[in-house]
Formats: C-alpha cells, structure tokens, sequence
C-alpha cells in the first residue's frame, strides 16, 4: 500500500515529464471515466515543452507517495511579459488588454493543478493552493491567471476564493474548462484561513519583484482588470 505524504515540496527541472504525465491522466481520469484519447500523448509533450519553458519563472508543488509518486499539483508562474500563457494560448486573452479598474503590481498564472483521484488526503486541495497563491498575496496590487475546470470553480467559489471569469469556456483534456482572475482581495482570505496548513519554508518564495518592461508601460495610464 502506498502512503501519501502530506507536505508539498517543489518540482525539479528533470521531473517535469512526470508532472505532464500525471497532469493530464488525472484530468482524464477525473472527467472521462479513465478513457484517453489517442493522442493524449500529444497533450504531455505540449505541457512538458511549454512548462520547461517556463521554469526559471515558475514554481511547481507537488505531494508525493511513499514511492515517488506524484498525487497532487500545482504551479504558479510569475510573468515576464514576453513568454505566451496558457490562457493566451488557449482562449486568446492578452492578461494586459483584460485589466481593468486595478492598479497591477505583478502578473502570475496558477495552472497544472491536479489531485490523484484516489487520494486520501482532505487537505491536500488547500495545500497546494496556500503553495500556488502564496506569492499573489504578497502584494495587494498583484493579479493572477488560470484555466479552470467547470467543477472545480464551483468548489474554489464554496471555499471562499474569488475567482472572475474573464471569457467563455471550452472543452481541454477532457472537461470545461473557463479562464479566470484571481485579484488579491479575492485571495487573501483563503490564505489566511488556510497557510498553517503548510511549512513556512514552503511558502517562502523564490519568484521575487521585477520591473515592467518598457514595451508595456505607457505614461500616465493605468493597466487595469475588469471582471466578467
């Protein structure tokens, strides 16, 4: 029998195949009865290019069994203005030109979240989110991102995290799936409840301040987010 840790710890760079493995059988798992389709080998290769990709800018957690084997995550990537977002990709929405009434400070993308659907842990959900938003609740001016399953905005909605929807929802890896914002007032709360759920050490992290680049500040006007 396996035994699931109950602390995340963050992803190396050499086992993020793993995460786009686990990442998208758990997705089908969870919305098509364990059925995959031929070309979900497709998906994997594009989610590993696409977070390596990303890796200097990203943190990943992940909860592992007594065997090395992932059962929950999620990453949280800082913006850097230039690399294109799943939500770019996706839906087509440039974050800058969806702000609207809100003085930004940073940009992040909270995606790749999945549970193993046997796991036994309750709290692995708050877990993984306290490690997610930690650094969008640095700084009250701080936005973020996501891609999020029908049901799974039901559940974030009933925990008390505010989520806006930002445009209409298709169909990936085997659900509906909405794009989202998450503002810091709409965060914070969450948080707070919840971050004794993880180490501090866990939350201290890595993705620090940077400046917006020149190509994307115009003087005297204000990006802002509008909720949908």
């Amino acid at each position: 029998m396996n035994i699931e840790r109950n602390y995340p710890t963050n992803l190396g760079k050499g086992q993020i195949l793993d995460l786009a493995k686990f990442i998208v059988t758990e997705n089908f798992k969870h919305h098509s009865n364990n059925v995959l389709p031929q070309n979900y080998e497709d998906d994997i290769n594009a989610i590993h290019e696409e977070e390596i990709k990303y890796i200097d800018n990203s943190e990943i957690f992940v909860v592992k069994n007594d065997t090395d084997e992932i059962t929950g995550a999620i990453r949280v990537l800082k913006w850097n203005y230039s690399d294109v977002l799943p939500i770019q990709k996706i839906f087509g929405i440039n974050p800058l030109l969806a702000i609207t009434n809100y003085n930004v400070n940073e940009i992040f993308h909270i995606g790749r979240f999945a549970i193993q659907k046997e796991s036994k842990d309750v709290n692995l959900f708050k877990k993984l989110m306290v490690c997610a938003i930690a650094p969008v609740c640095a700084h009250k001016g701080n936005i973020a991102f996501a891609e999020i399953d029908s049901k799974l905005l039901r559940v974030l909605r009933l925990l008390g995290i505010k989520a806006s929807v930002i445009g209409e929802s298709i169909e990936y890896l085997g659900s509906e799936t909405i794009p989202v914002a998450f503002t810091y007032d709409g965060l914070i709360d969450f948080f707070n409840k919840n971050k004794s759920l993880v180490s501090q050490e866990a939350l201290a992290s890595s993705l620090v301040s940077t400046e917006l680049p020149e190509s994307v500040v115009s003087e005297n006007i204000e990006y802002n987010y509008s909720l949908v």
